[in-house]
Formats: C-alpha cells, structure tokens, sequence
C-alpha cells in the first residue's frame, strides 16, 4: 500500500546576504514537521534552497568584482553549511540560478501568456529594490518602503504584466471557502482585506537588469520575482519533467513562511497556479518575526543573531558539544513563542530554558534513571512482573501521548506540543520521587517492585525519545543509545514503536556524555571573586582569614540529590528541601528562592554540608547547608558535570 504524501517547503531565501536567525526559524520549524511526519509513516519531501536572481544580486555582485553566478554560488553555500550545522534533513536544496527551473519558469510563464492571462505594457511607479517591490503613492510611508523603511526608486519601462485582477473573485471565494488555507487567522483577516481592497495586474518582467531567466518568447526581458522564484516550488517535484513524482506530491499540504511574503504566497502564488491549471496548496503558514532583547534586529544596530555563532557561543559556555548546543537553540525557538506570533530572543531566556528544561529536567532524569540501573541491575534493564509493568500510571499516560501531540503538530502548535511532552517528562520525576527506588533497594523483600519502577523509568525515556527525535535529533539519539537500543531512531514508526514494553529487559545500558551539562550564571568568575554558602537567609562572604587542613577536614561535605522542593510559607527567599544523602534523607532550608524554582530543583544532586549544626528557621529545621555562589545577584548551586551517587563524600 502506498505511504501518504506531506510536501512541505521553506521559502526559497533571497542570497543577498548571509543566512540569520529568521531564516534559521523557518527551516528548523520545517524539519521537525518533516521528521514528525516520516515517524508517523508518511512519504515526506521537504525542499528549501535559495532565490538567486534579480537587480540587487547583480548590483551587489558588480560592487564585489564578481558575477551574479560567482556571488551566489558563495552565499547559497552559506545556507547549506548552516542548514548541516543545524541538522535540517531537506529532501531538496534548490537553487533558481539551476538550468531545471531555467524551464519550469519559462514553461509556466509561456502557458500563462498563451492563455492570455500576460500581456506587454508600460510600468512607471515606484520600486523597492531590496524588497524587490513595486509600490503605489499611497503605500509610501514618508516617501519611503512601507516594508523596510528604505527610500524607493521611481522606475518607468515596458514590462509584461499578468492579469492578476482577473482572478479576484476566484481567489476571495478560495480563501473564504477554506478556512485553513491561510494560518494563523489573524494572517488570513489581513489577506481577504487586501483582496476585497481590490487587486491590480502585477509586473512580470523586468529589462533594466540581465541577471534572471529570460522571458521565453522575449529574451530582451527577464522574468521576475514572481513567477521566478515561487515556481521553485514545482520544479523540485519535476513538473513538466517526472509526472509520477509531481503528480504524487501536487499539491503541496504547507508552505512554511515568514508573514513579510505572506501575500505573495496567500494571492500571487494560487493565481499563478489557477493559471496554469494546477490546484493551490493546502495551507500558507506564516509565522511572526524575532526581535532580540526587544528590539528589531538590523545591520545597523548591528543585533543581527547569527545562528552559527550562537551555537558556537552557547557550546563553549555550557562545555557541551556543538551538536547539544544546536538541539538547544532548536529547542528554545520552538518552544518559547507561538509559531504565528512575534518573538523576542533574549540570551537570558536561552540560558533558563538550557538549565530548567533541558538540564534539570531531561538531563537529570535520564542521569538519574541510568545511575540506579548500574547500581541496582548491574547495568541491565530489568526484567519486570509483566501485570505489573503494563498497567501502570506512565504506560497509561505514554498511551496519551501521540494523540495529543498529533493534532497540535498538525496546527504548527509546536510550543503547544513541547509543553504536552514535557509534562510527561516532569510526571516521571515525580513518579521516581513517589516511588523511591532507591529506598525499595535497601529491602530485599521489594525487589520485584524495584523492577517495575526501574523497567518504567527506562521505557518512560525511551518513549521520550522517541518523541522528542523530531525536534532535537541529536539529544533524542543520544537517549537511545544510551539506553542500549541498537535499531535506529530515525527508522522507527509510531504506530509501533508507541507501543508499551518495546526496550527489551536484559538490554544494557551505554551511558555516555551527560546530556546537557547547566551553564553558570553570569560570565565566568575570575578566582579573586567573592563565593558564598547559601543557608537560610542572606548570602554569606567568603572569610578572608586562611585555615587549616586539619580545620577543613571537620566539615564533612556530601552529595545529596533533592527529592522535592516547596516554598516555605511566609518566607520569600527560602525554600524547603527533602535532600537524599544515601542513607537517609535530611530536611534542609536554602534561601534559594529567588533563582530557582522548586519544580526545576527535583532531582539535582548538589553539595551539602552535612554536619552542621541545625537550625530552625521559620518554623522547619534546617539538617544542613547548600552550597553555592552569587554571581551578578542570581545564586548559583554547587554541582558535578556527571552523575555522583547521593551520600558521596566531596573532598
């Protein structure tokens, strides 16, 4: 039986500079619909690629020395250099300046003129050359591009135009008759006002440049932008070329853009393609714009984020791979903002998001997970009482999992579905905590319940890899290696691979790199500055007198693992932890409160001084002292790069 089709594509990116973060938004949103779909057994062609004609790429070639073809051979090499750093698996990297959508072009432009929907006129108006635009008095914004806020040329010139009025009432009956054709619905509210406004015939060809594909019957002119470069879209499935690939894949279920094209895709593009006699695609997608740290990103203010950069900084700051660094940055896009809406890049907020979510919570649980299983079963997965594994609350919560996550990816929800996984990924720590298996341990009587809880903690993270293999590839590899699955993650199904029990008991374990080692607050501190304990209350200043070894050696230090964690009432700054130290658990009082919340704690190994004399704050009585220190105001936790076992003397 034939698989489903999903074609999807990124807009083709204009090559007159090179690739940020805008564009790296689009292409990563992309790929995870793309891996998402070939899980779930669709036959996926995800194409992207670059948009490489046109006077500003000609200008921009002169003033370099170079051809047109030279400089974009130079910047289109740029997209897919970053596109194999960021992990983007495109079936298709197009490139317009390519001889097969030299024809494709020609053909669809010719069909359009043979139906009579071009014809040869005269252009005069005003023209933004890099938005390659033209543009009405009205449009003008103090005499300037309404879109980019540059000054525009007034351009006069014989042109082909097509009959782009002729089509309003087709398009306006297709845009209200499929209420999904344009998303999000505020996008489509904006696109029917401007249909109704009432549409002109549009400008197809240009002759003041050379640098494009020629007009077939005309070579004096070249075809422009419109039919150029959104034709890309049916070059890639071999239009006029490979019938049964085109034909398979026609048309396409989603063009992922940003909302600046949104009418060149929403009323150009299904015009075009009503011309041609060919169906409009399912869905125009058009998401919202990044800012960083509230402002517009420009050249001139020079916070244009370069993702390359980014991954490289965040990788050096975190000591962790490049490859962790980018399912971070994949991570943090997607699940920070609403895909439709505007979003604010905030360096800040990338780093609470790596230690909160990704550290704490995923990294910690499958550390912890992995460091009972070579405690307890010798490295191995256990072999669990069969009622007891299957009927459990993680099975049946895992069982929910794909029909919720489903739709929301459907919808492009993807902060929506990140937040559903991790619910699931935080019901598992809070099932270890219940469970607490390191105390069943102690009693031989509760081995086959040890079993069950440790046989549910490793299928748990297995299902969360699964999962999660869409929107962070490497870091969901990564899990299932070390959970000691042979078979490929990319070559799973959901249908199956969802199924309760798949990680096979006796299988051992692989544990490896810690997935996502916490970055520090702040910059990294010099050895001269101050480092304080974090007790109840105030932060303390390091003394300044020397001591002695023998002095140092009273104080006994321990790893203690926090079990939960809950504000203390009436008190601020304090929060009250459970803290596992082996072989029992102490009651300890941190004035952590204003840098950590208590969820995020649970299951943090930190440093105890475990012999300090108790003290009763608030209320609770405090059996210890967390270290830390205070770096530009926030308070940091003491920690380890690896796992250490809970009661571990810190020397």
């Amino acid at each position: 039986m034939a698989l489903e089709k999903f074609y999807l594509t990124t807009p083709i990116y204009y090559v007159n500079d090179v690739p940020h973060i805008g564009h790296a938004y689009t292409t990563i949103a992309a790929d995870v619909l793309a891996r998402y779909k070939r899980l779930a057994g669709y036959e996926v062609f995800f194409l992207t690629g670059t948009d490489e004609h046109g006077i500003k790429i000609e200008r921009s070639a002169r003033e370099r020395g170079v051809s047109p073809q030279e400089w974009t051979d130079t910047i289109s090499e740029h997209f897919r250099h970053l596109w194999a750093r960021l992990n983007i698996s495109y079936d298709d990297f197009i490139r317009t300046s390519q001889p097969r959508h030299k024809a494709v072009a020609q053909a669809v432009f010719q069909k359009a003129y043979e139906k009579g929907d071009i014809y040869k006129g005269l252009y005069e108006g005003w023209y933004c050359i890099p938005d390659e635009t033209f543009l009405l008095e009205s449009e003008l914004q103090g005499g300037q591009c309404p879109i980019c806020g540059r000054p525009v040329e007034w351009i006069t010139e014989e042109a082909y135009f097509f009959r782009l009025s002729k089509y309003q009432d087709w398009i306006l009956d297709h845009i209200e008759s499929h209420p999904t054709f344009i998303q999000p619905g505020s996008r489509r509210n904006e696109v029917l006002s401007f249909v109704r406004s009432g549409l002109r015939d549009l400008c197809v060809s240009r002759s003041t440049f050379s640098w494009g594909i020629p007009v077939p019957f005309d070579p004096s002119q070249v075809i422009y932008v419109w039919i150029d470069a959104l034709t890309n879209y049916l070059t890639a499935i071999g239009y006029g070329v490979d019938a049964q690939t085109f034909d398979k894949f026609w048309p396409a279920n989603i063009h992922l853009i940003g909302k600046e094209i949104l009418r060149f895709h929403a009323v150009i593009w299904p015009i075009l393609l009503r011309s041609a006699d060919l169906l409009p695609p399912a869905q125009v997608f058009a998401h919202g714009w990044w800012t960083a740290d509230g402002e517009k990103m420009s050249k001139s203010t020079g916070n244009v984020i370069d993702p390359g950069k980014l991954v490289e900084e965040l990788a050096q700051r975190a000591g962790a791979s490049l490859d962790t660094a980018v399912d971070a940055l994949r991570y943090f896009v997607l699940r920070e903002v609403a895909f439709g809406l505007d979003g604010d890049f905030s360096h800040t907020a990338l780093v609470q998001r790596f230690n909160s979510d990704l550290a704490n919570d995923l990294g910690n649980l499958l550390s912890r997970t992995l460091t009972m299983l070579q405690r307890y079963c010798q490295g191995t997965v256990p072999q669990p009482p069969e009622a007891e594994s299957a009927a459990n609350a993680l099975a049946e919560a895992a069982a929910k999992l794909v029909p919720d996550l489903d739709p929301l990816l459907n919808e492009v929800a993807f902060h929506r579905a990140l937040a559903r996984l991790w619910e699931y990924v935080r019901l598992v720590n809070r099932y270890i905590d219940e469970q607490a298996p390191w105390a069943l341990a102690r009693d031989p009587a509760q081995r086959r319940q040890l079993d069950t809880v440790l046989y549910n903690q490793v299928e748990s993270l297995r299902i969360i890899a699964l999962l999660l293999f869409p929107f962070m590839p490497h870091t969901a590899a990564s899990m299932w290696r070390q959970l000691g699955i042979q078979d490929e993650i990319a070559t799973q199904h959901l249908a199956t691979a969802m199924v309760w029990g798949g990680i096979r008991p006796g299988t051992p374990i692989q544990p490896s790199v810690q997935l996502f080692p916490r970055i520090e607050a702040g910059r990294p501190l010099p050895a001269a500055e101050r480092t304080a304990a974090v007790a109840a209350g105030p932060t303390m200043e390091a003394a300044s007198v020397t001591v002695s070894f023998e002095d140092f050696q009273k104080l006994d230090l321990r790893v203690g693992r926090i079990v939960t964690a809950e504000p203390v009432p009436k008190a601020n700054k304090l929060l009250k932890l459970t803290v596992d130290v082996g072989q029992e658990q102490r009651t300890v009082v941190a004035g952590i409160a204003a840098s950590y919340r208590p969820e995020a704690l649970v299951g943090r190994s930190i440093i105890l001084v475990a012999n300090l004399a108790p003290r009763t704050l608030r209320g609770v009585e405090s059996q210890g002292m967390v270290l830390a220190a205070e770096s530009d105001g926030q308070i940091v936790l003491a920690g380890f790069d690896t796992p250490v076992h809970p009661g571990s003397k810190v020397k």
